[in-house]
């Protein structure tokens, strides 16, 4: 699997969530960005995505800077500590960049008010897809207890999708539900502050697991709704992740091994970066990070 050299300087950008402690399938992300970010002499972000106010902690931002001190990576740009995060970084600093993208996709009709719970939509939705409950109510956006959702396309939508592998192709979004960008509690929902963070930050490459394939396409689709360029001229790449004994991907809700226990054993992370490796189609040995980058360059110079 042979990357393409960019014709553009890449701008790219870790974005943990420390609502656990991370585990393997986060430091896989985070080489796999870190190296191919490098290896293009490429501009690179840490930033912590704390949207979830109620399950950050301290420690859990402790894990993101140990982590990574742990992979021997560095980024150009972001915060140097849990402190430095609080004061400087955090999305909660960026609130009203996320609240006029929510009141501009509302005055242009793009939006509608829903009361349901996930309990309500799994009594009548068998495979977890909003079922238009709310959709033609016309409830009020202003309400106690009521999410902002985005109507769907109502005819299927093709979109170009940038890729950092193969060939770009075009992507259908007809499959995109109801999804939330405003959650009951009063905070923007993940996909829409993702995507503010990207467009503010200028990200233009983002290397992120095959489990967020589906949130690429709601991302793209709220970048077509309110004319975000710069992300729908982004390039992705969606990589292999590490799955658990049955075969499911790794969770921090789930308890996963985390990252910390390893370091409290001595394990060193060899085997995670020849994981990154195999993912990209590398051969021979790599177990660190200068290793892999060196590797990379070469096939992107072939």
């Amino acid at each position: 699997m042979l990357l393409k050299l960019l014709p553009i300087p890449i701008r790219s950008r870790l974005a943990p969530t420390p609502s656990g402690l991370l585990h393997a399938g986060n430091a896989l992300n985070f080489i796999l960005t870190w190296s191919i970010t490098r290896a293009q002499n490429g501009h690179l972000l840490l930033r912590i995505d704390d949207l979830d106010k109620a399950r950050r902690r301290d420690k859990y931002i402790k894990d993101i800077f140990q982590t990574i001190d742990w992979l021997g990576l560095d980024y150009d740009d972001g915060p140097q500590g849990v402190e430095d995060f609080k004061k400087k970084w955090s999305q909660h600093l960026r609130q009203e960049l996320y609240e006029k993208a929510l009141l501009e996709l509302k005055e242009q009709g793009h939006l509608f008010a829903c009361k349901c719970s996930r309990k309500d939509i799994q009594a009548i939705s068998k495979d977890g897809r909003y079922p238009g409950t709310c959709t033609k109510q016309q409830l009020d956006f202003d309400q106690k207890n009521i999410a902002w959702r985005v109507h769907p396309p109502q005819e299927p939508l093709q979109l170009p999708i940038h890729q950092l592998v193969e060939t770009n192709t075009s992507l259908e979004l007809k499959g995109i539900d109801a999804f939330i960008v405003k959650q009951k509690d009063g905070f923007p929902a993940y996909q829409l502050g993702s995507i503010i963070d990207d467009e503010h930050f200028a990200i233009n490459t983002i290397i992120r697991g095959l489990d967020l394939l589906d949130s690429t396409y709601y991302q793209l689709y709220l970048a077509h709704l309110m004319g975000k360029t710069g992300f729908l001229n982004t390039y992705f790449y969606h990589h292999g992740m590490i799955l658990d004994e049955q075969g499911k991907k790794l969770s921090k809700s789930e308890k996963a091994t985390a990252l910390q226990s390893w370091r409290e054993q001595g394990r060193k992370p060899d085997e995670l970066f020849q994981k990154a490796a195999n993912i990209l189609g590398l051969k021979g040995t790599c177990n660190n990070g200068q290793m892999l980058v060196n590797i990379l360059k070469e096939e992107l110079t072939i």
